[in-house]
């Protein structure tokens, strides 16, 4: 008998499937890049005889593997340099002097690091919002990453034409013509694992021709449109000033509002705008971790998904959250939203798993691919460990993962169907040497910039 394919068994199968089923004990195969079959109990014995390869997943909850819907993979080698401010402080006194002086090989050493983080997290597809064009091949950079790791990339690339600091600033002849070209490079590389779309940053930072012309080319290609929306309040009160518009109203009032539309933060939106999300079903990316650190605000994410808005979640940019922890991120999310609404109930276990997993595939623009463990969708899964002290007695997994796992207690990850990490050791890289050749590389990317650390 010929033998191809992995079989998971053992372990609990926690599918987010359309009826949120859990199946305990339960098994999943895997053949080429899908998931080819999956139920409750053992494996039939014909096809784990016909298994090439079978992972014990004994104590483990066997999940999708999650979406991290927005981030800056190049800012991990900002991490920890500018604690403690606010966003607009923290951009200045952090972020940009470096971002000036990135390199397309720091770029992609950031990214190698950053990638690496999110698959440990448990992370297998990624949002890159990458705005950082010092050099033109930042970006190319950034991509080189998710085919030498394996990760699944959707690169979203940022742009500014006003109202930004000139070296970050580009005209919409070069935004254009970047954002081309590397679609006509990378869409659809690795498999497929590789896709591009635009990213405008901040509505502060781009004007009504552009957003209208890159909405209007992303569209045409079938992709989507990433960017920051009210994150604070001051910056929407530098909209209102400007435009007299808040945020939502602005895209609405340019026809940049729909399901192809990722709206970052959405933290300072009135109960008009979060309606008018509901109605044109654009997707909201909660950060909820980056939101407390900068004291950003608590985003009403209850009441959005009380409309139907599709919530994806995300770590930001390790510059403002220090890490890229998806599994820190779940219980994060809970908790703010408990006490900012002091109503215990307002997001349950299963509404966040719901999100970083479901929510995270519309945000991706693969809600038919990946974000639950289906018949016939990609072979993206996690096993977490939950035979730990700080799990044990595991009454229901999907609390466990929740609210007593976290990044280390991740096993096992699974994308395309390969495996990239198995007992807790990265096999798609040599760990041990990236570190040290980003250390290196990010020791001499503050020399350059001037920044004494």
């Amino acid at each position: 008998m010929e033998q191809n394919g992995i079989l998971i068994e053992n372990g609990t199968v926690v599918t987010l499937n359309d009826r949120q089923e859990v199946l305990d004990p339960g098994y999943l195969i895997i053949e080429s890049d899908r998931i080819a079959g999956l139920g409750a109990g053992q494996a039939p014995a014909a096809l784990r005889d016909r298994a090439a390869s079978i992972l014990d997943a004994r104590h483990m909850a066997v999940m999708p593997g999650m979406v991290n819907g927005h981030t800056h993979l190049f800012q991990t080698f900002i991490r920890g340099l500018a604690d403690d401010k606010p966003l607009l402080d923290w951009l200045a006194a952090a972020i940009w002097p470096v971002a000036h002086a990135l390199t397309e090989e720091d770029a992609y050493l950031a990214a190698m690091i950053g990638l690496v983080e999110n698959l440990r997290g448990g992370a297998t597809a990624v949002v890159d919002h990458q705005y950082v064009h010092t050099d033109p091949a930042n970006d190319d950079g950034v991509c080189r990453a998710a085919l030498d790791t394996g990760a699944r990339l959707l690169l979203a690339r940022g742009w500014a034409d006003m109202d930004y600091p000139p070296p970050f600033m580009e005209t919409p002849e070069r935004i254009v013509a970047e954002t081309t070209r590397l679609f006509e490079t990378w869409q659809g590389q690795a498999d497929g694992r590789i896709r591009v779309e635009f990213g405008p940053l901040i509505p502060w930072g781009c004007s009504d021709e552009t957003m209208r012309r890159t909405h209007a080319l992303a569209q045409g290609w079938g992709v989507g449109t990433h960017i920051h929306i009210a994150e604070t309040q001051a910056e929407v009160d530098i909209n209102l000033e400007k435009r007299g518009s808040r945020h939502v109203e602005w895209l609405a009032g340019l026809g940049i509002l729909g399901p192809d539309v990722q709206l970052v933060h959405s933290v300072w939106l009135d109960e008009g705008e979060v309606e008018m999300v509901a109605e044109h079903g654009a997707v909201v990316v909660h950060c909820p971790i980056s939101n407390m650190y900068l004291a950003s605000g608590a985003a009403p994410i209850p009441r959005m998904r009380a409309l139907g808005i599709p919530v994806a979640l995300a770590t930001d940019g390790p510059g403002s959250n220090n890490n890229q922890d998806m599994l820190e991120v779940l219980k994060t999310t809970a908790l703010l939203h408990k006490v900012s609404s002091l109503d215990a109930m307002a997001l349950l276990p299963e509404d966040v798993l719901w999100m970083a997993c479901r929510g995270g595939a519309a945000a991706f623009g693969q809600a038919d691919l990946i974000g639950s463990l289906e018949v016939g969708k990609k072979a993206d899964v996690v096993l977490v460990d939950l035979d730990t002290p700080r799990a044990m007695p595991v009454h229901r997994v999907p609390s466990a993962l929740v609210y007593n796992a976290s990044g280390g207690d991740v096993d096992t990850v699974i994308v395309d169907g390969r495996i990239l990490m198995r007992n807790r050791e990265i096999l798609c890289v040599d760990e041990k040497a990236l570190l040290a050749e980003a250390r290196a590389a990010c020791a001499r990317l503050f020399e350059r910039a001037g920044m004494n650390v």
